[in-house]
């Protein structure tokens, strides 16, 4: 399982029906399941994002299939970055040469 940082902005849309983003998230997490996408962690935030969550794909393939069903909703744009713990990093550092 891959972990994944994705930064979300709500479109105008989203913005108008902005009382409905806590049921859009239910449902969206319930829906990640049938992509192999599960949602770690989930903020509300302020500042150049609306949102931040941590999320973990079976697969990029899952991964992009779900963003890309979430997004053609409308309230929603993503941004998203695959992220690595430490354990992943000091992996990619043993195979550097020197």
């Amino acid at each position: 399982m891959g972990t994944y940082i994705t930064l979300l902005n709500f479109t105008e849309q989203g913005a108008r029906t902005i009382k409905d983003t806590v049921k859009r998230y239910e449902i969206a997490a319930k829906a990640g399941q049938e992509y192999g996408v599960k949602f770690k962690t989930v903020h509300w935030t302020l500042g150049q994002y609306d949102l931040v969550c941590e999320i973990e794909a079976k697969d990029e393939a899952g991964l992009a299939a779900f963003t890309l069903a979430m997004a053609s909703q409308g309230n929603v744009r993503f941004q998203t970055l695959r992220a690595f713990s430490a354990d992943e990093m000091k992996g990619f550092i043993a195979k550097m040469p020197g």
